[in-house]
């Protein structure tokens, strides 16, 4: 790792954008509401577009803990895809086979009203329409991959959206070391998350909506909040904070805030980039259980995340985005066992938290006094916010759309095991999924490690 690498806040983003966060004010006085938001990141901007958007005339205001990007919104893997958020099985158990396999379509058409959106609006995001591709190394990530792809086509997901690549196909379009196949989607846009946030923040501001930074939320409660010494009182709140919900009074075990590190290399030359490919810049992750996920910039880096320390004792969340040493070093060794022949040191790097409730399935949650809340997308949140953001204002102002009938609107599951299970679970579970990968690189053949299959049963997934 060099001396240079800039390890934190929001990593590569803030130093490679273009736009500068909207200005925002800190709250330091009383006010009125009719709908005030908890949380400055995509669930809740896109909840406040949606609230204007439905009730033009209602005053909406967002109160963000800190500075605009702060969160997962600010620091995430620029995925703007339509990959399926939460367990399928779980959301059909409820809300029936139909309303789950409608949602594939409205999570694609909000991949592509978001960039609309952006466009239309002369909002640069970096926007690439590569697709996805998630890889396969080994013969047992492949055969994973080819009964993922049999469930997707029972759930009605076709050709057009997802279909198998040989080793030969692959190679076509990114060389990539021990490549054996991959499922391959067009359903995703590689994107700067930051531009995005950014570009969101100054269409909430233009709509009328008030956001407030450096503003945390101290106490919530059927129409009021506490703010410092600022209280703010609106019929109905949305608690959209995703991971951080962990840091409101009593709420350690509702979601687990899991841990990403990413880092970014420095701009690979043209001769490194004609021999990889990746023209395409489809985004890339992984079929270990031990999971990556990457893309190229829009200025030639390779940028790859994982998981990394995946979880802090206490559901305690990251300090202003650093990455501990082993984990950079752990993501520069990934990165050069799958492009051998490139520079894979780390010029930057950053981490954050996502949201995952137990059942790993994402909620909109009407809590019945007028507090709603969104989130728990598991590392999917990208576009799902927005599917959720409209679901909630939906509901809030009874308007008619497809989204206020999702299999989102739900109760939330149980909650998370107590300490020390909780680190014990999460840490050790990540473990094992090491040592299966191991398991089934040294073994050979087509099946997966029984290791990884008792894990998976203990994690719920």
């Amino acid at each position: 790792m060099p001396d240079a690498v800039r390890n934190g806040d929001f990593g590569f983003w803030v130093a490679h954008g273009t736009q500068a966060p909207p200005l925002t004010p800190k709250l330091t006085e009383n006010l009125d509401a009719d709908v005030a938001i908890v949380g400055g990141g995509y669930s809740g901007l896109w909840t406040a577009l949606a609230m204007k958007r439905f009730s033009p005339s209602s005053r909406v205001v967002v109160l963000e803990a800190e500075e605009l990007g702060r969160g997962a919104s600010g620091r995430n893997g620029g995925w703007l895809s339509a990959k399926t958020v939460g367990m399928r099985d779980v959301l059909a158990k409820t809300a029936g086979r139909d309303a789950v396999k409608e949602v594939d379509g409205l999570l694609e058409q909000a991949m592509h009203d978001i960039v609309q959106l952006m466009t239309d609006n002369s909002i640069d995001i970096d926007a690439e329409h590569g697709g996805w591709l998630q890889i396969a190394r080994t013969k047992a990530e492949a055969a994973r991959l080819q009964a993922s792809l049999r469930s997707y086509r029972s759930w009605g997901i076709n050709e057009d959206h997802l279909r198998w690549l040989d080793s030969r196909e692959l190679a076509g379009e990114i060389d990539i070391s021990h490549g054996v196949g991959a499922l391959s989607s067009p359903d995703c846009y590689r994107i700067n998350p930051l531009k995005l946030l950014y570009g969101m923040a100054g269409l909430v501001l233009a709509a009328g909506v008030e956001i407030f930074t450096r503003s945390r939320v101290t106490d919530i409660a059927p129409g009021r909040l506490q703010v410092g010494q600022s209280t703010v009182t609106a019929r109905s709140i949305v608690i959209a904070t995703e991971g951080y919900t962990v840091e409101q009074p009593g709420r350690r075990r509702d979601v687990l805030p899991l841990n990403s590190a990413m880092i970014a290399t420095a701009p690979l030359p043209e001769s490194t980039w004609a021999s990889i490919g990746w023209e395409s810049r489809a985004g890339i992750s992984g079929a270990a259980h031990t999971y990556f996920y990457g893309q190229r910039t829009a200025d030639n880096r390779i940028i790859i995340g994982g998981r990394g320390k995946p979880y802090r004792f206490g559901s305690r969340t990251d300090h202003r985005g650093e990455v501990d040493t082993s984990t950079i070093h752990a993501l520069e060794s990934m990165l050069a066992g799958l492009f051998p022949n490139a520079n894979t040191l780390a010029e930057y790097a950053w981490c954050g938290v996502l949201g995952v409730l137990r059942d790993w399935s994402p909620i909109v949650e009407d809590h019945g006094d007028g507090i709603y809340e969104i989130g728990g997308y598991a590392g999917q949140g990208v576009t799902a916010a927005k599917v959720a953001g409209d679901s909630v204002a939906a509901l809030i102002t009874g308007t008619d759309i497809p989204e206020r009938r999702i299999p989102w609107i739900r109760s939330r599951p149980r909650k998370w095991e107590p300490e020390p299970l909780r680190w014990i679970g999460a840490n050790g579970l990540y473990r094992a999924y090491a040592v299966a990968d191991w398991h089934e690189a040294a073994r050979g053949g087509d099946r997966t490690s029984p290791i990884a299959r008792i894990a998976d049963r203990i994690a719920g997934r």
